[in-house]
């Protein structure tokens, strides 16, 4: 049965929100994993998972219980290569599908940017989260839900 896995502690809301009407809607069991308490719709299909606090617990859990054909919700591009390995897809929160063929250039980038970060490089941050990103993800949401 497919399942929903959420890494949900810098999932922005509005992204979980359409996750929760997803989940209502075809009867997906969605999964959030956070290392603190948040408030989840009442719902059987909706569940909050709570870790421990500590360096990728919500991200260990995550690739520990998703399976093949799961889909992890996550922007953590190490967490996303981790879930493809096993067989799982990711979706980031703008609407991007990390797959086999394009995790290992995102990894690369990712590495790139922290070096330029760590040697006082000011990169900046990612844009915020606009409705073309949301359009994204609920496209990428709904193609995953029907196959």
């Amino acid at each position: 049965m497919k399942q929903i896995w959420v890494d949900a502690d810098a999932c922005p809301v509005v992204i979980k929100e359409i996750l929760f009407k997803a989940a209502q809607r075809t009867h997906t069991s969605v999964t959030l994993v956070a290392n603190h308490f948040m408030r989840v719709p009442s719902s059987k299909y909706i569940h909050l998972r709570q870790v421990p606090s500590g360096f990728d617990v919500a991200d260990n859990w995550i690739v520990q219980h998703c399976e093949a054909q799961d889909l992890v919700v996550t922007a953590d591009i190490p967490l996303a290569s981790e879930v493809i390995a096993k067989g799982a897809l990711a979706l980031n929160p703008r609407g991007e599908l990390y797959t086999e063929s394009n995790i290992r250039a995102r990894l690369n980038m990712r590495d790139f940017m922290e070096s330029l970060r760590s040697s006082g490089i000011q990169t900046g941050g990612p844009a915020a989260l606009n409705q073309q990103d949301r359009q994204a993800f609920a496209n990428q949401l709904d193609r995953w839900l029907v196959k």
